[in-house]
């Protein structure tokens, strides 16, 4: 059995034309697809006492994550506003909420049990990272960010680091590969949206195209890619295989809204109405 457990984000991704909110963020959203991929999957977060943190908690429980170290706290559940234009979200307004947290040393003794652990660069557990890579091994989600002393700081602790390829070209990401490769770690996942995607290692790197649907939300299929990626490396797959594997997941991932489903009524009443004002007025300048 693969075991993985992922530490940080979480969001509630409230989609204003439709009237309703996902569970989301990066790491919650790994956590899910790994257990649908049939790994042993866990959680570790903080979530509010509210109705989105009733929402959040109750589709993990649903999807068999672990939620032993997830943490309800005095505030509110983060949360996203969400646009989208021809199925690619646009992000409009966000709270961090109370998703924030400081690991405990009992999370990190919690994560020790685990053959991976996940975490995304939007949750702000970086000075965690290295006590994080003694307990196990590392996986991080660098998404869009940049920086070449952040990679290199980053990287030298990662088994699996994932890299957006968002806005950049082919050599450029070669590059940001390399050097990720070179501080030190033992796989580097380029996506790339509809351009397919890229798994590198030392020796040889293995490509895929993106399989061609129609989709509905694009909303996690980065997410879905790097968690499937994840648990077929600690499977011991054929790299081919898995990023074979991945991209058909992540498409099936562009076929319903939100990353993970489970949507409820917005919880309206924790949005001020000069938030909601100036959502909807972007997102009907912006969305189909």
């Amino acid at each position: 059995m693969v075991k993985i457990a992922m530490m940080g984000d979480n969001v509630v991704d409230c989609y204003l034309a439709r009237g309703e909110m996902f569970p989301g963020g990066n790491c919650l959203n790994v956590s899910v697809y790994v257990s649908r991929f049939g790994g042993q999957s866990a959680y570790v977060g903080a979530i509010g006492k509210d109705r989105a943190g009733d929402l959040i908690h109750a589709a993990l429980a649903s999807e068999r994550v672990d939620v032993t170290r997830l943490r309800r706290l005095e505030g509110s559940t983060a949360y996203c506003l969400i646009g989208h234009r021809n199925a690619d979200r646009i992000f409009l307004d966000f709270d961090l909420g109370v998703s924030m947290f400081t690991p405990t040393q009992e999370d990190l003794n919690f994560l020790s049990s685990f053959q991976a652990v996940h975490i995304g660069q939007s949750s702000g557990l970086d000075p965690w990272v290295a006590a994080v890579s003694s307990k196990s091994l590392l996986s991080y989600d660098f998404s869009t960010r940049r920086e070449p002393e952040h990679r290199r700081e980053i990287g030298r602790y990662c088994y699996l680091a994932s890299v957006s390829g968002a806005g950049l070209d082919e050599n450029e990401l070669a590059a940001i590969a390399s050097e990720l490769l070179a501080c030190g770690s033992k796989w580097v996942l380029v996506t790339r949206g509809r351009a397919g995607a890229v798994l590198h290692s030392d020796s040889v790197s293995y490509r895929t195209p993106a399989r061609l649907v129609e989709p509905v939300d694009t909303l996690g299929a980065g997410d879905t890619f790097i968690a499937r990626t994840l648990f077929g490396l600690l499977k011991e797959e054929a790299p081919q295989d898995i990023l074979d594997h991945a991209a058909e997941a992540a498409a099936a991932t562009c076929q319903y809204y939100g990353a993970i489903g489970h949507a409820s009524a917005i919880d309206i009443g924790k949005m001020t109405p000069e938030i909601l004002r100036g959502a909807r007025h972007v997102q009907d300048e912006k969305t189909a």
